[in-house]
């Protein structure tokens, strides 16, 4: 690649962060594995983060080689000899992806000076709206390089393989029919019953609610000198369900004409969405940004007073800041950190590794 690396850790909403409204809940874990060191802070070969309703529960890198609870609730619930079984258990994974990248790498015929990644998400998500967890559907999913290379079909207990490389991988899994009956059952059983355990130990903070902070800000455009870029901002916001509306005169501007962040994360397990239109400098309108969430008796408006808060200084200003904390351009390929299978389920992963690194010599992803 002629570009110089640029390494990116976006989660991407809508995609692999599931949109879900008060009674649905969900749980995934993301394992990710880079082709080769970059020697970046903060940036490892082999991460795996466990997810509660998008919100961190667990963590392992390649670095300590250890699962650790990212809640206290976790800390103080779970048994030692959990997190003894889960650091064996991510070590063991570990491996199994150092040497399946590889495999990749060899299938898709890349060579080994660029950066590639092998990522794997599984969970499932319930709605307890009756007041009993009720399964909506389950995920199992490989990525290679950002791009869909390997998923399964829950409800007709098959593997999809979207690109030719992967179908070598779906034959042979799809032989063993007692291990996708087995990811069957994980899915719609047991990944519930780990669901709504978590969700009773840590109840109270995951219900506790963050009420947006609105923005209406404008900048400089980039590419116009005699346009501006006007920005609403919801940040801080929980549960993520929000809608925001780009307003003239009191009238909702068409999607269209919008660029929209989709909900992002923040790094206090609260999250932020932007959208933003570009107008010219001179315009007079009146701007206002229309925002309702749960939180909220009643919409908020925060209306544009016709500042621009970049026209006279360099500075990124509070819109650069909100990009910052959402985008960590570390420096040339852009990944995505999927969310993965549930460290408790360690019976599963047993039953998985059947097929993909117990056959030594083997293809074995």
């Amino acid at each position: 690649m002629g570009a110089p690396p640029v390494v990116c850790v976006v989660f991407l909403s809508g995609v692999f962060v599931s949109a879900l409204g008060g009674d649905k809940h969900s749980l995934y874990y993301i394992y990710t594995v880079l082709s080769k060191d970059v020697a970046l802070p903060g940036i490892y070969e082999f991460t795996a983060l466990g997810l509660l309703d998008d919100r961190a529960i667990d963590y392992y890198n390649s670095q300590e080689q250890v699962k650790v609870p990212k809640q206290d609730w976790m800390k103080e619930k779970m048994q030692p000899d959990y997190w003894d079984k889960g650091t064996q258990s991510r070590k063991s994974k570990e491996q199994w992806f150092k040497v399946n990248v590889e495999i990749l790498m060899q299938r898709m015929r890349h060579n080994e000076t660029d950066l590639h990644v092998l990522q794997w998400r599984h969970g499932c998500e319930i709605d307890e709206a009756d007041g009993k967890p009720t399964f909506l559907r389950g995920i199992v999913e490989y990525s290679y390089d950002g791009d869909e290379f390997l998923s399964f079909d829950d409800d007709n207990m098959r593997w999809i393989a979207p690109v030719a490389q992967a179908l070598p991988t779906k034959r042979k899994w799809d032989d063993v029919p007692i291990l996708n009956q087995y990811i069957k059952g994980y899915l719609e059983r047991e990944c519930v019953d780990w669901l709504t355990k978590f969700m009773q130990y840590g109840k109270e903070s995951l219900r506790n609610h963050s009420k947006p902070d609105v923005h209406a800000l404008a900048k400089k455009s980039t590419t116009n000198s005699g346009r501006l870029i006007l920005t609403c901002l919801a940040t801080g916001l929980y549960p993520k369900d929000v809608k925001l509306n780009v307003r003239k005169f009191q009238t909702s501007l068409p999607e269209h004409l919008l660029r929209s962040s989709g909900v992002r994360p923040n790094g206090d397990g609260t999250y932020q969405l932007r959208k933003s239109v570009e107008i010219q400098e001179d315009n007079t309108a009146d701007y206002d940004c229309y925002v309702t969430h749960s939180t909220f008796e009643e919409p908020i408006i925060t209306t544009w007073d016709i500042k621009c808060s970049e026209c006279w200084s360099s500075s990124s200003g509070l819109v650069g800041g909100a990009i910052s904390g959402v985008v960590v351009i570390l420096g040339g390929i852009i990944f995505v950190l999927i969310n993965m299978w549930i460290t408790g389920a360690e019976n599963v992963e047993t039953v998985v590794y059947y097929e993909q690194a117990g056959q030594k010599g083997n293809s074995r992803n």
